[in-house]
């Protein structure tokens, strides 16, 4: 593998990365301002061995706050890292995250302590708040721990480790110890296993024995930039990750069933010694045999169907990370009057069809974004009541629902009270009614996608094409920095009127499904039946 070339970072993830740094640095300098004296400062332009060398002295001195600690070498465990912030606790330290995630959902029984007082000892449960599992950062805690208590500077007793999330306003604390993982396992006992298993593969690897370790595909490969050298490897053995991955795939290959091919020979509805549910079980065989054939789609069902309206509203939302959601866009149109036969239900609503942006400018954070989504309500709304006082049946569609019930749930709690800003019980009645339709979900149910479920993916198959040919939600991100000039320089025109364009083709393009599936031409995709 050395020498191998990887695939270069996407840019999405390079500003993501960037914007976590400048997250955790900003959040240090209040951090330190607010701690005062009890604060100590590693040096981040350092090289590792002197910070290193600073943070073991940091404490050894007993400092309160240690950020940017680089922790000592356990050259015996064979483990290194670095963290954002120890934490002075009983007779050692504790480590704590800056993540730009949530970290806490409404709920109760979170472990948190305020910022102005980050330390285990202050914690208290919270009856409005529960912890998110965020394995991933449970995970890198049980990992500073361990290099913690290598260097003889981890606190005895119980093993807490906080992360600090987006909203920057608690340190919640997981309890490492707890047996709140799968199989009753502790955080600690998950990560030990999994870490021997790792420096296991990569001993095996250094001394050029044979590998312990095969390529599978997962979740994660679609950023990493070994992708090109794995999914190579995976495509010439045409392996059964390539169509099920995750814990399915480790189940088939340990009945034996290691190929696309192998998966495909199987009886969808074979019930003698199946590895896997039967619903899933019939779906991975449907969909090697659809991957073997290079089908997009195949319908699940004989008759593909869709809600319809006479009044219908396609909707799309463009959010930057966690700070908010800068455009509500829109697209009106009402199917009786299609093809040119009729405007009858314009004129009897008052309402003129097309794409319509309910935007802010100005960078995120901001009380202007209350602004735009209160008007994206009031219109939206009056086209509902409109269309109810002409007894006119009412649709409104997203492609996954997930990111804009999010979006307009928050907004009406983080705006409540501010001019136009629906309640939030007014919101979670709407998207829990049948006038909101997601067609994710249309696609989900009733067809097998081979190459996944995405807008991107499945609008092709409807004849829709997007103008731009980098349209896509990570470049949006960048394009978005650079229309409201986020990095100093001078708002882009340019780039404001290629979001819109994108947004507007998002909203398009959820409307060419519908259409697709109502016209009949879903019909020419193959039904499961056929395979």
């Amino acid at each position: 593998m050395i020498g191998t070339p990887t695939a270069p970072l996407d840019p999405g993830a390079e500003q993501r990365i960037a914007d976590a740094a400048e997250y955790r640095r900003e959040l240090a300098e209040w951090l330190g301002g607010t701690l005062g004296a009890d604060w100590t400062e590693i040096p981040r332009e350092a090289s590792t061995e002197e910070r290193e060398e600073e943070t073991l002295a940091a404490m050894c001195a007993g400092a309160g706050y240690i950020s940017g600690a680089q922790l000592p070498l356990d050259r015996e465990g064979g483990r290194q890292g670095s963290v954002d912030l120890l934490v002075r606790s009983g007779d050692g330290y504790v480590p704590v995250l800056v993540v730009r995630h949530k970290v806490t959902d409404p709920g109760k029984g979170a472990r948190i302590s305020p910022l102005t007082d980050p330390r285990p000892e202050s914690a208290r449960k919270d009856p409005t708040r529960k912890p998110r599992s965020q394995a991933r950062d449970q995970l890198r805690l049980a990992h500073l721990v361990r290099l913690l208590q290598a260097c003889g500077m981890h606190s005895t007793g119980r093993k807490f480790g906080g992360a600090i999330g987006s909203d920057a306003d608690t340190v919640l604390w997981h309890d490492l110890e707890a047996r709140t993982w799968s199989g009753g396992r502790s955080v600690l006992a998950e990560y030990d296993e999994r870490f021997a298993d790792r420096l296991a593969v990569a001993e095996a690897a250094a001394s050029r024995n044979e590998a312990l370790a095969q390529p599978t595909r997962v979740l994660e490969c679609k950023g990493c930039p070994w992708w090109p050298v794995c999914g190579e490897q995976l495509r010439t053995a045409r392996d059964v990750s390539l169509v099920v991955r995750g814990d399915d795939a480790v189940r088939l290959r340990g009945v034996g069933v290691n190929t696309v091919d192998e998966l495909a020979e199987l009886s969808p509805d074979n019930r003698s010694g199946r590895p896997l549910p039967a619903n899933r079980m019939g779906d991975a065989v449907l969909l090697a045999r659809a991957w073997l054939r290079d089908l997009p789609l195949v319908r699940r069902v004989p008759e593909v169907t869709v809600p319809r309206g006479d009044v219908e509203i396609d909707v799309d939302m463009e959010s930057y990370a966690d700070s908010g959601a800068y455009l509500w866009g829109t697209l009106l149109s009402y199917p009786r009057d299609e093809g040119g036969r009729s405007t009858d239900t314009a004129e009897l609503l008052g309402f003129g069809t097309g794409y319509r942006g309910f935007v802010t400018w100005d960078p995120l954070p901001s009380d202007d974004e209350a602004r735009s989504f209160a008007e994206f309500w009031a219109w939206f709304t009056s086209v509902r009541r409109a269309a109810r006082e002409r007894g006119l049946t009412f649709r409104a569609y997203c492609y996954n629902e997930l990111a804009e019930n999010r979006w307009m749930l928050s907004s009406a709690e983080r705006f409540a009270g501010k001019p136009g800003i629906p309640t939030v019980e007014e919101v979670r009645k709407f998207i829990t009614s049948p006038e909101w339709v997601d067609v994710f979900a249309v696609v989900r149910d009733q067809f097998l996608c081979p190459n996944g479920k995405g807008l991107k993916v499945i609008a092709p198959s409807a004849g829709f094409a997007w103008r731009d040919a980098e349209a896509g939600g990570e470049n949006s991100m960048r394009w978005y920095r650079d229309a409201v000039g986020f990095d100093g320089g001078p708002p882009e025109d340019k780039q404001r009127g290629r979001l819109l364009e994108y947004n507007e083709d998002d909203v398009r393009a959820t409307l060419a499904i519908r259409r697709w599936i109502t016209s009949g031409g879903v019909r020419e995709i193959p039904y499961t039946g056929e395979l």
